[in-house]
C-alpha cells in the first residue's frame, strides 16, 4: 500500500553549525519528508539516510498524476518493511545537496548571491550533525534506527559514534568505513570532467556544463553496476540505430550511459555533485580518532550491515572488517552478505534480499507491544 500524496516540509534553524573544517554554516535550511505519525513520547521515529545524489521524496508520490514514486517507495508504507502504520520515517535531505538543503545552489544572506564555490567543504558527520539539530527542532530525541545505503550507510555509522546516546539501532547497507583508493580515483576523474568543461567557470556558471557534468554522472553510474547486471542488460549488443563499422555507432550500454548522464544534467546542481564527492572521498569514521577500533568503541547499540556480493564500489571486505572490530568490541553486530549481480545499487534494486533479517532486527530492537500511538 502506498503512502499516497506527499509533500516536502522546510525548516530554516537560526543556528551557526561549527563544521569539520572549522568554517561556521548559518543559518541551515533542511528540506525533509516524514511518513506516518510521531507517537505521544516521540519514541517511534525511524531515520532513512539517502545517498550521493538521493533526495528527501522517499516514498509516495509529489502530487496527482506523478508517475515517479520515492525512491525507496518498495519499503515504506503500510504494512512494509517499514510500517507508516507503526513507525514515524523521516528522510532530511543532505546539506550540501541541492534538493532545498543549504548548499552550494543556496543564496549566501551574507552576499544576497549563491554560495558556488564559496560555500565550505562538508563531511558526513557535518550531514549528520545538521540533522541532529532538526530532529531537536522536531522534538525526537532518540530513533528507533538510523537505516542507510551507501552515502546514507556512511551517515547510519556517524549516528552511532558521534551521537550513541540518540539511536537504538543503526543499519548500514553496502558502505564503507572509508573509501579506498580507487572509489576516490573515480571520483577525481569525475571531476576531471567537470573542471574540463569551459562551461563551469570554475563554479560560476549560469546554467549547468553539461558536457562534464553528463560525463562526470557516467563515470559514477558505471560504479554501481557490475559486470553480471551489465551482461544481463546489454550484453555486446550494438545499437540499431547504427552502422556497425560507423566509427561513431555505439553499443546499446553506450548509449545507455549518454542518455543517463545528460538526463542527470537536469535535475542536479553541478557544484553540488562536486560538494558531495568531496564528502564521500574525505568520510572516514575514524576521523578524530586513534584507530578504526576506537571510532566503532563509541556504538553503544545493536549494529546490522549488509553487502552486496558484486559491489565492486565499496566491496564486501570493507564491510567485514567493520564487522570484525565490532565483533571484537564486544558490540551486538549483524552480518549479511547478500548474494546479487545488481552491484553496488543492489540495495536499491533488491530490498526483498534483505527484508527478512532487517525486519527481524527491528522487531528486536523494538517489539509492537512497545509502541504508544
Amino acid at each position: 500500500m502506498s503512502v499516497g500524496i506527499v509533500q516536502e516540509q522546510t525548516v530554516t534553524l537560526n543556528v551557526d553549525l561549527r563544521l569539520e573544517s572549522g568554517r561556521i554554516l548559518g543559518p541551515i535550511t533542511q528540506v525533509y519528508e516524514s511518513y506516518g505519525t510521531l507517537n505521544a513520547d516521540a519514541s517511534n521515529a525511524i531515520l532513512v539516510a539517502h545517498a550521493w545524489t538521493g533526495s528527501a521524496h522517499l516514498a509516495g508520490r509529489s502530487f496527482e498524476g506523478d508517475t515517479k514514486v520515492g525512491w525507496w517507495d518498495a519499503i515504506v508504507g503500510p504494512g512494509k518493511l517499514l510500517d507508516t502504520d507503526r513507525y514515524f520515517v523521516i528522510c532530511p535531505n543532505v546539506i550540501g545537496s541541492c534538493y532545498g538543503s543549504t548548499g552550494p545552489a543556496s543564496i549566501n544572506p551574507k552576499t544576497g548571491k549563491r554560495y558556488n564555490l564559496t560555500f565550505p567543504v562538508i563531511t558526513v558527520r557535518d550531514m549528520v550533525r545538521a540533522q541532529a539539530l532538526l530532529l531537536d527542532h522536531l522534538g525526537i530525541n532518540k530513533l528507533v534506527t538510523v537505516l542507510g545505503g551507501s552515502m546514507g550507510g556512511m551517515q547510519a555509522l556517524e549516528w552511532g559514534t558521534q551521537f550513541p546516546d540518540r539511536v537504538a539501532s543503526i543499519i548500514a547497507l553496502a558502505t564503507t568505513a572509508a573509501p579506498s583508493p580507487q572509489a576516490i580515483s573515480l571520483n577525481a576523474i569525475a571531476r576531471w570532467a567537470i573542471f574540463n568543461d569551459p562551461d563551469w567557470k570554475k563554479g560560476e556558471y549560469r546554467k549547468n556544463p553539461k558536457d562534464g557534468l553528463a560525463l562526470a554522472r557516467g563515470i559514477g553510474h558505471i560504479t554501481f553496476l557490475s559486470d553480471e547486471s551489465m551482461q544481463s542488460k546489454f550484453g555486446r549488443r550494438y545499437s540499431a540505430k547504427d552502422g556497425f563499422f560507423d566509427f561513431f555507432g555505439k553499443f546499446e550500454v553506450e548509449r545507455y550511459l549518454n542518455y543517463n548522464g545528460y538526463n542527470f544534467v537536469d535535475r542536479f546542481d553541478t557544484n553540488s555533485f562536486l560538494y558531495l564527492a568531496k564528502a564521500l572521498d574525505l568520510y572516514d569514521v575514524s576521523l578524530g580518532y586513534e584507530s578504526l577500533h576506537e571510532a566503532l568503541d563509541q556504538i553503544r547499540c545493536p549494529v546490522q550491515l549488509f553487502a552486496f556480493s558484486s559491489d565492486w564500489l565499496y566491496p564486501p571486505y570493507q564491510t567485514e572488517i567493520m564487522a570484525t572490530v565490532l565483533k571484537e568490541l564486544g558490540k551486538e553486530v549483524e552480518y549479511h552478505l547478500i548474494s546479487s549481480p545488481y552491484g553496488h545499487d543492489a540495495f536499491l534494486l533488491e530490498h526483498e534480499t534483505f527484508a527478512p533479517q532487517l525486519s527481524g532486527f527491528l522487531e528486536k530492537v523494538q517489539p509492537p507491544g512497545r509502541q504508544k500511538l
